[in-house]
């Protein structure tokens, strides 16, 4: 079982659904860390390591593109996994959000099978 994931959205409703998505999709965490932009979330992450971070683009303070820069930065988070989950779908941001150094994207809507297909090959 991974040891921590990051749920990175400004909406506290819309980390509650995708952790319980992702609990129904059958993939368990020891902890679970919240935060609702990007600056919280790169304070979560120099407190510790995180396995996973899922985390959605549009954000105040800090969006996703930029913590994705600025956690690639950290040192403890060179080979962190980055999934980005957001409304935004178009290829040429995927591409781009890849490119500063997101793992993987899923869309919303999704679903558990969605998250599934996407995190079981990153965490085994």
């Amino acid at each position: 079982m991974p040891g921590a994931v990051l749920i990175v959205d400004d909406s506290a409703t819309m980390r509650k659904i995708i952790m319980r998505t992702i609990r129904t999709a059958g993939v368990m965490f020891q902890v679970t860390h919240e935060a609702s932009n990007g600056k919280e979330a790169l304070a979560k992450l120099q407190e510790g390591p995180v396995d996973l971070v899922l985390c959605d683009i549009n954000m105040p303070e800090m969006n996703g593109m930029e913590f994705v820069k600025n956690a690639r930065q950290l040192p403890n988070c060179k080979d962190t996994m980055i999934v980005m989950v957001s409304t935004e779908s178009s290829p040429e941001l995927i591409e781009q959000v890849k490119a500063l150094g997101a793992t993987a994207y899923i869309s919303k809507p999704f679903t558990p099978e969605r998250f599934k297909e996407v995190l079981a090959p990153l965490l085994n």
